[in-house]
This record gives C-alpha cells, structure tokens and sequence, in this order.
C-alpha cells in the first residue's frame, strides 16, 4: 500500500508574518513550520502504516523553504519525500495547486491513499483535498475524526453537530482528517538522523508537464489588490475604584454592545 499526505510550509503564527510587494504571502523573508494540521495527517499515515504494510510518501509544493515541512515528516516518520518547487508557481491560488499537486500525486506511482489536514493554517479555505477529488476523478471524504483502512476500502466516521456519520469509499481515495483523529508524534533523536538519509525528491514543472502559464499569480482566479497592516493595540484603561468601579465597568461593555 502507498499513502501520500500532502503537507504545506507555513509562516510560523509566532513570528513576524508579512506580505510582499505583489501582495502574497512572504513565505520566504519568514520562519516558517510544517502546517500545524498536516501533522495530523502524517501521523494517521505513520499509524497505518505501522498496523500494516505500507509506504508513506510526504509531498509539497512551495519555494526551497518548503523543504523543512518535508524534512520535519521525514523525522516524524515517513519513508520518503516529494517536493514540487519552481519559481513559476509564486502566487498560485487553489486551482493552480491543485492542478501541480494532482499531476504530483499521479508522477508518484501506483497511490491507494491521500491524506491530507482538514486546511493550512495560512489560508484556511480547505478547498484543495475537493478540487484533488475532482481532477484525480477519486472519492473524497472530509472532515474525519477515526479512520480505518480495509481491504479495498476506507471506513472513516465523522462528527457533526447533530449527529455522527461513518462514511466508506472505495480506495484509491482522497480523505482529510480533523486535530481531534490523533496525537501527532514528536521527532525522536533516532528519527531525525534516518531522515537524513531517505529518498528525497524535487521535481519542476517541466517535470510534471505543466505548462508555467497555468499556475503563479497571472493565472490566479483572484488576487489580493491591497493590504493593510492591523494598528498597534491601543493600551487600555484603567479604572481607579471608588466605589463606582462596576458601573463603571457595564458602561463600557454597554458603549461597545457586549452586553
């Protein structure tokens, strides 16, 4: 069995994220980290695989900083790595990394399972793992919290707000998995030298045959046109109690219609 989980390189929530010049996203001149949401996603894949005989491969798309969110799920576990990279794909909305992450997946061989989070912690549309379903012509099942691999089929059950569904498709199949499936592992010390030396690869665009005019910001279906920078927080005020402190303090959530 081969499982691919998709993984992305994201801004790190704690450092200082910005916008370049065209009005994407910096995902060079920033710290960035494995997408906090793929973890789950490496970890069920790990989990399958240890249950029985099967490959894990991490695949991403993204500029050469990209290749620590592969490396990190190499450390966690995986057996090898994928990583689409090409300054042609700068600014590439949904579509267009679904149209390289499907040719991706297909270059990769003979895959029985994607996984993938149930978003990036960047973008947080959680469209991709659909529109994958929808190129690759596979069944998708989203939004799942236990997952059980059969002979031929995923099993997978998801929770809603008024009732639980357990949902079963046929593989090869494409399923993205809530923070609430698992507890994602740590690198071990043992782990982090075997990344070192598993199989690692980069492929272009030329190499999956897409043509650079499909993806990057001119091909984009919509684009930022302006950003804004969010001013500084305002210090708060503070309220001398003489014996008035609480109305005083209604009066204020009463002005901003918090109560």
């Amino acid at each position: 069995m081969k499982i691919v989980v998709l993984v992305k390189h994201v801004p790190d929530a704690t450092a200082d994220r910005r916008f370049t010049d065209d009005n994407t996203t910096d995902r060079v001149g920033v710290d960035g980290i494995l997408s906090e949401l793929d973890e789950y996603a490496v970890e069920e894949a790990l989990s399958i695989a240890e249950r029985g005989d099967a490959e894990v491969v991490v695949l991403t798309m993204g500029p050469a900083q990209a290749a620590d969110a592969l490396r990190k799920g190499l450390q966690m576990g995986a057996d090898a790595a994928v990583h689409v990279v090409d300054d042609a794909l700068h600014g590439s909305d949904a579509i267009a990394t679904s149209l390289v992450l499907a040719d991706a997946i297909e270059k990769s061989g003979d895959v029985d399972l994607v996984l993938t989070g149930m978003a990036s912690t960047d973008g947080t549309m959680g469209v991709v793992p659909a529109m994958l379903s929808e190129r690759l012509g596979l069944p998708h099942i989203g939004a799942v919290r236990e997952l059980t691999v059969g002979d031929g089929t995923v099993t997978a059950r998801r929770d809603g707000d008024v009732a639980s569904e357990t949902v079963q498709a046929r593989l090869p199949a494409i399923v993205s998995v809530t923070d609430q499936i698992n507890e994602p592992r740590y690198p071990s010390f043992k782990g982090i030298m075997a990344a070192k030396k598993k199989p690692f690869q980069t492929w272009s665009l030329d190499d999956l045959g897409v043509d650079a005019d499909q993806v990057g910001l001119s091909a984009a279906w919509s684009v930022v046109t302006e950003v804004t920078k969010r001013p500084p927080r305002s210090a708060g005020e503070i309220v001398d109690d003489d014996g008035n402190g609480g109305a005083r303090l209604a009066e204020f959530l009463a002005e901003r219609k918090f109560v």
